[in-house]
């Protein structure tokens, strides 16, 4: 692996002599074990701990198949899906591993009795499959984290709709948080050549995944000048969202949960914020009653910044703690937009203010091949840039985990994974110049 890396941070090692190097036979990387499943059994979910469950193992390197491609993972982030992964929650991941390696000969390469976890990456390409045209050994790339087989007809027109459609690295095995990964050849972007290995790693999966669900026709179709309430404007998926409502000519309405993380709004030129803590929003009076009171409290106070005027989008990941509230204050003919439900699954909400006025929810899962090759084209572009905070070493990939559990974390948690330090990676440093502040600026969060 070493000789792997050392091609790799040379910087000018030709294709040539990429596809000459040598694939070891197996590779580090950070994975659960099925005879694990039942260990957090009893326990709340808040006192999981990602640490007792995430291992750094030495793991075989898989069959390279058609269409796919081996690529030596320089970096890496985490995001909710490997939290919920290494938690067992909803369910055992085992059971998608199961479940896909029914599929063919060749999937059953992933039902094994550990999973290797990750949903980011960004590195070099080692390996392609047969068939594979687009890519070559010595190239440099993102992965979105899009998983397809594309032999129905329901997934051509949108990829997500695929019946087989997937999510790498949650869904499959051999994911990101690793040495080396197997994706699909069609997962694959090439990485903006201003950004490091931990900066290029960290969009992925919540860029194309706003994106989406943000600006996309299949999503709630953003245009100028609508209000966009953005819960959790600060993290992961929220701080993206912030970027498009700005950048597309919209106003964000960034709901956060501290001074620290409305200080990080205001850094990426938000200027309407809510902390929830400071004004003590409580939706729900006990675990099985919402408080419309506070909802209208809520309410008055978004029409207090936007100078009376109501949400035309709501930008829902929290699920159930905040969806009543959401559904109440969009405006009549509004949208609910929701990708996730990090609080809760069993959403509650008053029927009669989406029925009687006209108000729509909208679900929203990932992004298609287009989306995210467009959500990766604004990043390459300069136009919406990563919201790196912190980054950690593999080992150190529980510790990292649950920070993102414990909602200690601002933008996105890196991990590097190759890459010996953070800083490497720039291979355009008169582009990387030209944005060095707004850089700077994003990757401090």
């Amino acid at each position: 692996m070493q000789q792997i890396r050392d091609a790799i941070l040379a910087g000018d090692t030709s294709k040539g002599d990429f596809a000459a190097l040598e694939v070891p036979e197996s590779y580090q990387a950070i994975t659960i074990h099925k005879d694990e499943e039942d260990m957090f059994a009893g326990m709340s979910s808040r006192d999981k701990d990602p640490r007792k469950s995430l291992h750094f193992d030495e793991v075989a390197v898989p069959e390279l198949g058609p269409g796919e491609a081996i690529v030596a993972v320089m970096a890496s982030a985490i995001n909710y899906n490997t939290v919920w992964t290494s938690i067992f929650e909803p369910l055992s991941t085992f059971s998608f591993l199961e479940r896909y390696g029914k599929l063919s000969p060749l999937t059953k390469r992933h039902d094994l009795p550990y999973h290797v976890v990750g949903s980011d990456l960004s590195g070099v390409v080692l390996r392609t499959g047969p068939g594979v045209t687009a890519w070559k050994p010595g190239d440099e790339v993102v992965a979105h984290c899009l998983s397809v087989e594309l032999e129905s007809p329901f997934g051509h027109n949108d990829t997500m709709l695929d019946p087989e459609q997937r999510i790498w690295g949650f869904e499959t095995n051999f994911g990101g948080l690793a040495e080396l990964a197997l994706v699909k050849s069609n997962q694959l972007m090439d990485k903006p050549k201003h950004l490091t290995w931990e900066e290029a790693a960290c969009p992925g999966l919540v860029n194309s995944t706003a994106y989406r669900q943000l600006v996309s026709k299949n999503g709630a179709g953003m245009k100028q000048g609508d209000n966009v309430l953005i819960w959790g404007a600060s993290g992961g998926l929220g701080s993206y969202a912030t970027q498009y409502a700005l950048n597309g000519g919209a106003t964000p309405i960034c709901i956060v949960s501290s001074p620290e993380k409305a200080e990080i709004c205001r850094k990426m030129g938000a200027e309407l914020i809510i902390d929830r803590a400071a004004e003590d929003y409580k939706f729900w009076k006990d675990e099985n009653t919402q408080d419309p009171k506070e909802w209208l409290r809520f309410g008055k106070k978004i029409r207090e910044l936007t100078q009376g005027e109501d949400i035309d989008i709501v930008y829902e990941h929290p699920g159930r703690e905040t969806f009543g509230a959401s559904v109440f204050v969009a405006r009549k003919g509004g949208t609910i937009v929701t990708c996730a439900s990090t609080s809760g699954y069993m959403h509650e909400y008053d029927n009669r203010y989406l029925w009687m006025n006209l108000k729509k929810i909208q679900g929203s899962h990932f992004a298609n091949y287009r989306e995210s090759y467009e959500a990766n084209r604004l990043v390459d572009k300069g136009m919406i840039h990563p919201t790196l905070s912190k980054t950690f070493s593999l080992e150190e990939t529980g510790d990292a985990a649950l920070e993102v559990h414990q909602n200690r974390h601002q933008g996105k948690v890196g991990v590097l994974c190759l890459a010996p330090e953070e800083g490497l990676g720039v291979r355009d440093t008169e582009k990387r110049a030209k944005f060095e502040t707004q850089i700077n600026r994003f990757r401090n969060v």
